[in-house]
C-alpha cells in the first residue's frame, strides 16, 4: 500500500528550523521522518530509544540523527505524575536535504558536511569538548533569525564535522524496517514496557497490545528492532539500573530487583554482558569520573 507523504516539519520558505521546547515532559511518542535532527536536552531525565539503543538521557545530552531514524525521549515516570512540578526544556533544530542545495554533492569545499549527514544515518551522540562548545552555541541559535542563524548553524555542523567526539548510536548496518502505519502500534509497546519493566512482563500481554500471536508478534518486532522481545526488555531494565546506579547511594541486590530482576545472580550476568564490567565495578568507575 502507498503510504501518504508527510508534511515537512520546515516551511517551504525557511531553510531550517529551530524551537526551544519547554514542556512537563518531551513527546512520548515513537516517531521518526525525513529532515536531519539536530537535538540538545538542557533539563530533563528519562530514557532515549533511537534506533535499535537505548540509554539514560540528562542534562546536555546532545544527539544528532539523520532521517526516517526512530526515535523516542522518554521521560522517567515522576515526570507524568499530576503531582509532579518538574519540567523538561530543549533545542532541537531541523533541517533537510536542501540546506545547501545541489552544492552540497557537487562541491569539494561541502565535503566534510557530505560526510556528516552520511554518517548522522546511524545517529550519533556528541560528547565532550565539542558537546561543551555547542551547548551556548545550539542556546544562541534559537536568539537569532535570518542569515545570522543560518551562518551560525553552519558552524554548528562545521564543528561537529570536524569532531572526534562523535559516537555512533546504532548497529553498523542498522535498517529501519519500520512502516509509517505502523507508529501507533510500536508507541504502544514502548509505553508499555517502560512503565512495567519493573514487574515480570509476558510476552502474550505485549502481543495482544499489537493485535498479534506471540509468534507474529516475535517476528516482527525482531524484523524492526534487530533484536528480539526479550532482549529488548533486558535492555531497558539494565538501562534503569545504570540511572539507578549515577542516582541512587543503594546496593545492588535493590538496584537489582528495582530494575526488574528476579535474582541476582542474573543481573550481574546481564550486565556485564551488556556493559563489560559488573554492577559495581560500573558504579566505582562512574563515581571516580565525576569526583
Amino acid at each position: 500500500m502507498k503510504q501518504a507523504l508527510q508534511k515537512s516539519r520546515i516551511p517551504s520558505n525557511k531553510a531550517f528550523v529551530v524551537k526551544e521546547l519547554i514542556a512537563p515532559f518531551f513527546d512520548n511518542q515513537w516517531h521518526f521522518h525525513q529532515e536531519y535532527q539536530l537535538f540538545l536536552v538542557l533539563e530533563g531525565r528519562g530514557t532515549r530509544f533511537i534506533g535499535d539503543q537505548m540509554k539514560p538521557f540528562r542534562e546536555y545530552d546532545m544527539v544528532f540523527t539523520g532521517p526516517n531514524l526512530p526515535h523516542l525521549w522518554r521521560n522517567d515516570a515522576v515526570y507524568f505524575d499530576k503531582e509532579s512540578h518538574l519540567k523538561t526544556h530543549g533545542v532541537v533544530v531541523y533541517f533537510g536535504e536542501d540546506l545547501l542545495g545541489s552544492a552540497l554533492q557537487e562541491k569539494e569545499e561541502l565535503e566534510l558536511i557530505r560526510i556528516l549527514l552520511q554518517k548522522s544515518l546511524r545517529g550519533f551522540e556528541i560528547t565532550g569538548k565539542t558537546n561543551l562548545e555547542l551547548r551556548e552555541k545550539m542556546k544562541d541559535l534559537v536568539k537569532r533569525s535570518g542569515f545570522e542563524s543560518y551562518l551560525l548553524l553552519l558552524d554548528i555542523l562545521r564543528t561537529i564535522a570536524t569532531s572526534s567526539d562523535c559516537v555512533p548510536i546504532t548497529r553498523a548496518g542498522y535498517i529501519n524496517n519500520n512502516k509509517e502505519s505502523e507508529k501507533d502500534r510500536m508507541r504502544k509497546v514502548y509505553e508499555y514496557v517502560t512503565e512495567n519493566f519493573q514487574k515480570k512482563i509476558q510476552l502474550q500481554e505485549v502481543a495482544s497490545l499489537a493485535n498479534m500471536t506471540e509468534s507474529a508478534f516475535s517476528r516482527y518486532f525482531k524484523s524492526r528492532m534487530n533484536k528480539p522481545f526479550s532482549e529488548f526488555l533486558s535492555d531497558v531494565r539494565i538501562s534503569h539500573a545504570c540511572k539507578l546506579l549515577h542516582e541512587l547511594d543503594a546496593n545492588i541486590s535493590e538496584i537489582c530487583y528495582e530494575s526488574g530482576f528476579n535474582t541476582l545472580s542474573n543481573f550481574n550476568k546481564q550486565f556485564k554482558e551488556r556493559m563489560g564490567v559488573t554492577p559495581m565495578a560500573y558504579k566505582k568507575d562512574y563515581q571516580r569520573t565525576f569526583e
